[in-house]
C-alpha cells in the first residue's frame, strides 16, 4: 500500500501505546480499530482476511471489535496482507498485542467482580469523558465507602466481612480514575430519587450527599439532579453510561447494566441515540449550580 494512504505510522502507534497502556481492554479496542482501518484501506473483505489467518470472517469481526484477544502470529500475518512490512511498525504492533493480552489490575478481584463488569473498568480507565444517568443509586465512581458497604450488604446479605472489604477496596481503586493527572471528565445526571432513598440510614446518606457536593467541586466532575417536578427528566427509566475516548480514534461505547448482566453498544446509530437521551436529560435537569443548591437544602 502506498505510504500516502497508509493509515498508521510510528508516532501514531507510539502515542496510542502511551495513552492506552494502562488498560489492556483499551489496547484491544485500539488494535482492533487499526486492523479494521488497514483492511478497509486495502479494499480487503473480512472473509479474505480471515482465510489469510486460517480463520473466518467472524474471527476477523471479533478481532476488529475487540471481542477476543489477538494472537501475535495472526496480527503479523494480517499486517503482511495489508502491506505493512516496516520493521518498526510491526514491532509497535507486536508490543500492542503483548500489552493487550496482559491482565488488568482489576482482575485480581475476580472473586467479587462480575464477568461483565471488568470491561467497564477497562473502558473507564481509557475514557476521556464518562457520562452517566442513574435512577436509583449514586454512581459507583461517586460513592462513599459506607454507601458502598450498605449496597453490598443489601444485595449480598450472606457475604463475609472479608468479601465486603474486597469490594470496598475494588471500589476505591476504581475511583482513583477521577483524581489522576489525566482524569476523564465525569458528567453525572442523578434522578432525585437517588438523593431521597436513605441507603444505609440517615447518617450514611448525609455523608454521601456531602461527598457529592465535594466531588462536584472538582474541575472534571459535573453533577446534575433530575428533579421530580420536571417531566422532561423521565426520558429513560434505567441507568445509562456513555464513554468517549478522544483523542483515541475509537468509537463511543454505551454501557447498559441489568440485574445479572450488561450490554455494551458501539454502533454509531446506537451510541448516538443514547447520547441524545443524555443530552435531553441534561437539558431538562437542574443546572450544576442549582443541583448543588438542592443537595445543600436536603442536607439542611
Amino acid at each position: 500500500m502506498p505510504a500516502s494512504v497508509r493509515p498508521v505510522d510510528a508516532p501514531t502507534l507510539e502515542y496510542y501505546l502511551a495513552v492506552s497502556a494502562r488498560s489492556p481492554i483499551a489496547l484491544r479496542l485500539v488494535l482492533g480499530h487499526l486492523l479494521r482501518t488497514l483492511r478497509k484501506a486495502n479494499g480487503i473483505e473480512a472473509e479474505a482476511a480471515g482465510k489469510s489467518i486460517r480463520g473466518s470472517e467472524a474471527k476477523i469481526s471479533r478481532m476488529e471489535r475487540a471481542q477476543v484477544t489477538c494472537k501475535h502470529d495472526d496480527v503479523m500475518d494480517l499486517l503482511t496482507l495489508y502491506g505493512i512490512t516496516d520493521t518498526q511498525l510491526r514491532a509497535h504492533f507486536a508490543e500492542m498485542v503483548r500489552l493487550s493480552r496482559q491482565p488488568g489490575w482489576w482482575q485480581r478481584f475476580d472473586g467479587v467482580l462480575p464477568d461483565w463488569c471488568g470491561k467497564l473498568i477497562g473502558l473507564q480507565e481509557a475514557a476521556s469523558a464518562i457520562r452517566t444517568y442513574e435512577v436509583q443509586l449514586v454512581p459507583g465512581l461517586l460513592q462513599t465507602p459506607a454507601y458502598t458497604e450498605a449496597l453490598v450488604r443489601l444485595a449480598h446479605p450472606l457475604v463475609s466481612q472479608e468479601e465486603i472489604d474486597e469490594r470496598l477496596k475494588l471500589r476505591a481503586l476504581r475511583q482513583n480514575v477521577l483524581v489522576r493527572q489525566d482524569a476523564p471528565h465525569l458528567w453525572a445526571v442523578l434522578d432525585e430519587a437517588v438523593l431521597r432513598r436513605p441507603m444505609g440510614g440517615e447518617q450514611v446518606m448525609r455523608e454521601q450527599l456531602r461527598y457529592l457536593v465535594k466531588m462536584a467541586d472538582l474541575d472534571n466532575v459535573t453533577i446534575q439532579i433530575a428533579p421530580f417536578n420536571r417531566p422532561g427528566c423521565i426520558a429513560a427509566g434505567f441507568p445509562i453510561t456513555h464513554l468517549r475516548f478522544e483523542p483515541l480514534t475509537l468509537p463511543d461505547v454505551v454501557y447498559l447494566e441489568q440485574l445479572r448482566d450488561a450490554e455494551y453498544l458501539d454502533k454509531e446509530e446506537e451510541t448516538q441515540h443514547y447520547r441524545s437521551v443524555l443530552d435531553g436529560l441534561a437539558q431538562a435537569a437542574l443546572s450544576p449550580h442549582e443541583s448543588i443548591e438542592l443537595l445543600q437544602r436536603i442536607l439542611h
